[in-house]
C-alpha cells in the first residue's frame, strides 16, 4: 500500500466527483503524485461512497484518476508528516476494508500498484486501458500488501499466479490481467473511462434492489459452507422476489416497455 514519491505540489480538490445518470463517477485528483492517497484523500474518497450508498437515484460508481494514472499507493511524504490514509473500519483510502455497498467499477489508465492496486481490489468490476499495470512491489521495500492484496488476490486469480505477484513483486499489464480474470475489458489508452461507464450504464437500468443484494450474496457466499449458503441466501433473496421491484419487472417485460424501479 506504499508509493516511494509525491511532490509537494499545490493541488486543486483531492478528489472530484460527477454525475452520470445513475452512476457516480470519483476521481482521484493529484496527478502530481501519482494519485497517492493522503489523509484527505481517504476521508474524501469514504465520503464519496457514502453518498453512492445514500443516493437513491445513484445505481454504480466509477472509481478512476486523473492524469493517465490510476493510483500509485500511500503517500509517503504525507505518511511522514504523521498522516494515514487508513481509516479505522474502512480501511485503505477508505475503501478496502469496507468496499462500497453498490457496485463499483476501478477504470484503470497507467499505473495501478500498491494501495491503488489494492483499491481496486476493492471494486466488484475493473476496465483497463491495455497500457494499465497492475502490481504489488511491497515485498521489494520489506513491506506486505495489508490492505487487502494478499487476502483478495488469491481470490480473485490463481492462488499460484496471485503468489507470484505478491512474493516477486513483480507487475502485470493489462491483457495479462483480463486472462487471468481480473479485468473485465481492455480499452484502448484513454478509454477505460468510458468504458467503465459503458460497463456501470448497463448495470444501472437493472432493478437496484436485485443488484445490491446479488452483490451482497456474492461477496458474503465465500464464507459459508454449502448447506449453509442455500438458507442464507434464501433469507437475503426472500425479500426481493416479495418486493414491488420483482412485480414491476415481470409487468414490464410482458408489456414489452422499460421497467419504472422504485428500489422496494
Amino acid at each position: 500500500m506504499v508509493d516511494d514519491v509525491a511532490d509537494d505540489v499545490a493541488e486543486g480538490p483531492v478528489l472530484v466527483e460527477e454525475r452520470e445518470g445513475g452512476v457516480l463517477v470519483v476521481t482521484l485528483n493529484r496527478p502530481q503524485a501519482r494519485n497517492a492517497v493522503d489523509a484527505a484523500t481517504a476521508q474524501a474518497l469514504a465520503a464519496a461512497v457514502d453518498r453512492l450508498e445514500a443516493g437513491d437515484h445513484l445505481r454504480a460508481g466509477v472509481l478512476t484518476g486523473a492524469g493517465g494514472t490510476f493510483c500509485a499507493g500511500m503517500d509517503l511524504k504525507a505518511f511522514l508528516r504523521g498522516e494515514t490514509p487508513m481509516l479505522p473500519g474502512r480501511g485503505f483510502g477508505g475503501l478496502t476494508a469496507r468496499p462500497a455497498r453498490k457496485p463499483m467499477i476501478a477504470a484503470v489508465e497507467g499505473w495501478a500498484v500498491a494501495g491503488g492496486f489494492e483499491l481496486v481490489l476493492a471494486c466488484d468490476l475493473v476496465v483497463a486501458a491495455r497500457t494499465a499495470r497492475f502490481g504489488v512491489p511491497e515485498v521489494k521495500r520489506g513491506l506486505v500488501a495489508a490492505a487487502g492484496a494478499a487476502v483478495l488476490l488469491p481470490q480473485r486469480i490463481p492462488r499460484a499466479v496471485a503468489l507470484e505477484m505478491l512474493f516477486t513483486g513483480d507487475p502485470i499489464d493489462a491483457e495479462r490481467a483480463e486472462a487471468l480474470g481480473l479485468v473485465n475489458r481492455v480499452t484502448e489508452e484513454g478509454g477505460a473511462l468510458l468504458g467503465a461507464l459503458e460497463l456501470a450504464g448497463r448495470i444501472a437500468v437493472n432493478g437496484p434492489l436485485a443488484v445490491r443484494v446479488t452483490q451482497q450474496v456474492a461477496r458474503e457466499a465465500a464464507d459459508w459452507t454449502f448447506d449453509e449458503a442455500w438458507e442464507r441466501q434464501d433469507e437475503l433473496t426472500r425479500p426481493v422476489f416479495l418486493s414491488d421491484d420483482a412485480q414491476e419487472g415481470s409487468a414490464a417485460f410482458a408489456e414489452k416497455r422499460a421497467p419504472r424501479w422504485t428500489g422496494r
